[in-house]
């Protein structure tokens, strides 16, 4: 099963119980209100695609049935969104965001730069799980880790360098030796592709779902456009069984610094509440999430946006985040960020 590994660690999937008194008391707190999803990119990539499809569905599911919006707030690799979330958006069950799936990979490699503590969030459940594929257009040529050693530089795109596609390239250039530099200042992983079919980009790094929903043509065909690289993950997504993972090209020492970097991965697209939200209505969103997941016409959305469907409940989620803090050593945090934000070899 894909990313069986890491769910091991996660409790099993379980409904929670809301008493009677609290369901109640919850609708009269959320009727005729507007609960807003906050998306910490700008329209277009997943992060918007999921979140859309929370928004028209999860109102269903929570007690009094609010509205639900969405608003984009782009900025900083998604840490702008963040911040927001966390220190300004009112903690009363109207704001969620979608959030990053590597807020545990900033909060440790750059903490100061960071104004949020990614456990302290209430993360109420994720629809998907995925790898970070590094793509590359064929004609740079460049189609596997082998010919990118041989010598020639990409130029990648991304956000900041607080996304995973500043971070998944940077980590992979610095392990394998690869020349490159990665432009950021693009707005979210849809203008970031963008950039690599107009040709100011030669490679990316995203979530597979990023790349096989907006291109997928681009693999088709004798001669694709472009190619994946590589994945960063801990298993290989079922959809690439060919192409290699970063654990299987490093050397034995430098496996736990790309295992740092996959545990991005489970957190996937899904909804979580600032801090401090009350925990009746944290409750029942939850509920509401898993409730969602299960629900026909939300499948059958996703599978229309092509969209993967693999849940995850919010107590899962949030042991994934909270063990992942635990467990990073200070010797692992540096060194992978000084390979991250070291300079590139060009």
């Amino acid at each position: 099963m894909f990313l069986k590994k890491l769910m091991v660690a996660a409790t099993a999937l379980t409904a929670m119980s809301v008493s009677t008194a609290a369901v109640a008391s919850t609708a009269d707190h959320f009727k005729d209100r507007t609960m807003t999803i906050v998306i910490p990119y700008g329209p277009g990539g997943t992060y918007d695609k999921y979140g859309a499809s929370f928004a028209n569905h999860i109102g269903k599911f929570i007690p009094g049935k609010p509205t639900v919006i969405l608003q984009h707030m782009p900025g900083a690799g998604g840490t702008k969104a963040m911040a927001y979330l966390y220190n300004v958006a009112p903690k009363n069950g109207f704001f969620a965001t979608v959030p990053l799936d590597n807020i545990v990979t900033n909060q440790l490699l750059r903490p100061k730069k960071m104004r949020f503590k990614a456990q302290n969030f209430n993360y109420l459940g994720s629809a998907n799980q995925t790898n970070i594929i590094i793509v590359a257009r064929s004609d740079s040529g460049v189609t596997s880790v082998g010919e990118w050693k041989k010598g020639k530089s990409l130029i990648g795109s991304t956000s900041g360098k607080s996304s995973s596609g500043y971070l998944a390239p940077a980590l992979t250039m610095g392990l394998l030796n690869l020349k490159g530099r990665i432009v950021t200042g693009y707005k979210g992983s849809s203008r970031s592709i963008m950039a690599i079919e107009q040709g100011e980009s030669q490679m990316a790094g995203f979530n597979w779902l990023a790349w096989s929903s907006k291109v997928p043509h681009w693999f088709k065909g004798d001669k694709p456009f472009a190619t994946a690289i590589v994945q960063i993950g801990f298993e290989k997504d079922p959809a690439l069984p060919n192409v290699p993972m970063l654990t299987d090209l490093v050397a034995k020492e430098d496996k736990p610094l790309v295992s740092f970097l996959a545990a991005s991965g489970p957190i996937g697209r899904g909804l979580a509440y600032p801090p401090k939200v009350n925990s009746q209505y944290v409750a029942a969103a939850r509920t509401a999430f898993n409730e969602m997941t299960k629900d026909k016409a939300f499948a059958a959305e996703l599978k229309k946006k092509r969209l993967r469907l693999i849940p995850s409940t919010g107590e899962q989620i949030q042991k994934v985040v909270n063990d992942s803090i635990k467990e990073a050593s200070p010797a692992i945090v540096k060194k992978v960020r000084a390979i991250i934000f070291g300079k590139p070899k060009s």
